[in-house]
């Protein structure tokens, strides 16, 4: 009865009862011993410890979102520079190159970003 995959199923089993375990008891914890208050306190807006300005939240322009995934990816990319900064002495020829492409394809996304005008912070409306 020593079936080869029962110790992946055994791992899968321990894999879904732990997580589901846990939301279980956090439920079971709630109910029992959190009480449930209602009322115009609990239900008010409230950020960082100062009441709102107003009543509901200011949109922002999608732009910031742009600058923030841009400054994320160049931020990764230069990560991946890392390496061929600290080796760039003791390189081979095709490290060197695959480092130029690396870098010019870099070149190629922050010319991209800056045609587009999502470098551009100037309002167009």
């Amino acid at each position: 009865m020593n079936h080869p995959y029962l110790p992946i199923l055994a791992f899968f089993g321990v894999a879904l009862a732990v997580p589901i375990g846990a939301l279980v008891l956090a439920r079971v914890w709630m109910t029992l011993f959190t009480p449930i208050k209602r009322g115009a306190d609990k239900n008010a807006l409230y950020e960082c410890g100062v009441n709102p300005l107003a009543e509901r939240q200011t949109r922002f322009h999608s732009q910031y979102y742009l600058f923030g995934l841009l400054f994320l990816l160049f931020d990764v990319e230069t990560i991946f520079l890392l390496p061929f900064a600290v080796a760039f002495l003791n390189l081979s020829i095709g490290s060197f190159l695959v480092a130029m492409l690396f870098l010019l394809l870099l070149a190629e996304g922050l010319l991209w970003a800056w045609m587009k005008g999502l470098l551009n912070w100037r309002s167009h409306a």
